[in-house]
């Protein structure tokens, strides 16, 4: 059910996402640190930007197929500009993302950090699904608390909206990654 709903709300709240972009204080992306950059869909028009301007070289798509299918690139075309495109599909407005998932986004965001490149992690709107992942990446790289990993994503990205079920499974990751130390 929540799947047909999500596909029910896409477009209306993609609209609103891009009103609330051009009425608002929200931008469509923000970046997180040196690496990582938190973001709503990266359109195709925004692709030149992202590379020459931010250095993005890796893209993590936290959507489901049908919500990257008109706008954005699809990973041939990505790659036909030089970037890598890890997706790890989760449902929109109800999805958590899988801690296989958070490893798998974490470890590629890790790599890009390595070789000194950024990578544009997004969903719809760069709130809930790829702001846990921002999460779990800060997580790994600071041993921060998932709280302590929200709190700072939001004082960049205000908007984000991580829920209660995404925040359990952020304690899950912190406990993995940092066996329940903090920093």
């Amino acid at each position: 059910m929540s799947g047909a709903l999500a596909r029910l709300l896409f477009y209306p709240t993609l609209a609103y996402n891009v009103v609330m972009e051009k009425v608002s204080s929200r931008r469509w992306f923000n970046r997180v640190d040196q690496t990582v950059i938190l973001g709503a869909l990266p359109f195709r028009s925004m692709t030149k930007q992202l590379v020459d301007t931010e250095n993005v070289r890796g893209v993590i798509t936290m959507n489901e197929e049908y919500e990257t299918k008109y706008f954005c690139n699809s990973a041939e075309e990505w790659q036909a500009a030089g970037v890598e495109q890890l997706r790890l599909s989760t449902v929109d407005l109800t999805g958590v993302p899988s801690l296989e998932n958070l490893h798998r986004g974490v470890e590629f965001a890790l790599q890009h950090r390595q070789e000194g490149t950024s990578v544009y992690v997004h969903c719809k709107a760069g709130r809930s699904r790829s702001a846990t992942l921002a999460a779990a990446y800060l997580i790994r790289l600071h041993c921060w608390t998932p709280e302590e990993a929200c709190q700072m994503l939001a004082s960049i990205r205000p908007h984000i909206l991580v829920r209660s079920a995404q925040m359990e499974m952020l304690r899950k990751y912190h406990h993995q990654v940092c066996g329940g130390q903090s920093s």
